[in-house]
């Protein structure tokens, strides 16, 4: 059982270069890397990062197991939700750090204001904060 008392969900997010993109989530996100566990071969098997204590992994893409970053297929099946207290500051470092705009931010009828971006390695993040 967890040290845990309440569910913690890590988004495992698959890479292909490494200490690049461990550099540009803590440069455009402000991430912490928590810790770091390296395969025989030099690679990756984890890269343990936290932006505001909402924690996720790094992993190098692991064909074996059908584990590819969104740059093998130039496609993102997901898109990864952070809410944040000021989107429009995220949105700014991100884009400084060299993600593109998938959609701009804006407010929404439902309450959030929002804005997405993909990365330099092809996963979407969505920064959203109530209104």
């Amino acid at each position: 059982m967890s040290e845990l008392n309440t569910p913690v969900f890590a988004p495992q997010l698959f890479i292909n270069s490494g200490v690049k993109s461990i550099d540009f989530y803590i440069k455009a996100f402000g991430a912490v890397e928590l810790r770091r566990f390296m395969n025989d071969d030099g690679t990756y098997h984890v890269s343990e990062l936290s932006i505001n204590g909402a924690m996720f992994h790094l992993h190098e893409e692991t064909p074996r197991t059908h584990s590819f970053s969104p740059e093998k297929f130039n496609a993102s099946t997901t898109t990864i939700g952070l809410f944040v207290s000021d989107v429009d500051a995220f949105m700014n470092s991100a884009i400084a750090a060299g993600a593109t705009v998938v959609s701009p931010v804006q407010d929404y009828d439902y309450g959030y204001r929002q804005g997405e971006i993909r990365d330099p390695f092809g996963h979407i993040w969505m920064f959203e904060m109530k209104i």
